[in-house]
């Protein structure tokens, strides 16, 4: 994770933690497991989906996940869980008070 946190320009002061689930654990936990035929029939087996969250207070207010039936790991179209949606997303909430999800 240190090599990825580097590649990202992410400095040492950084309030972004950059943190592995190498038994998929947290993905499981948040049924994010990637469980699609096509990378599973390529051996990407315990994949987790692409998604991001936005967590208040030990509270989920967003949850978007890239992932599409001609696209099941989000990989080609991950822009809903950029940081430009999210934000967005983000600001939804926060303004309106919504409980969205």
């Amino acid at each position: 994770m240190e090599g990825w946190k580097q590649d990202q320009g992410v400095d040492e002061d950084s309030l972004l933690s950059f943190m592995a689930d190498p038994y998929s654990q947290v993905t499981r936990a948040l049924d994010m497991e990637l469980t699609h035929e096509g990378p599973r029939g390529v051996g990407l087996i315990n994949r987790c989906k692409r998604f991001a969250l936005y967590v208040e207070d030990g509270e989920v207010k967003v949850v978007r996940i890239a992932e599409a039936e001609d696209d099941p790991a989000g990989d080609d179209f991950p822009e809903v869980t950029c940081a430009p949606e999210m934000l967005e997303a983000i600001k939804e909430v926060t303004n309106s008070g919504s409980e969205e999800l």
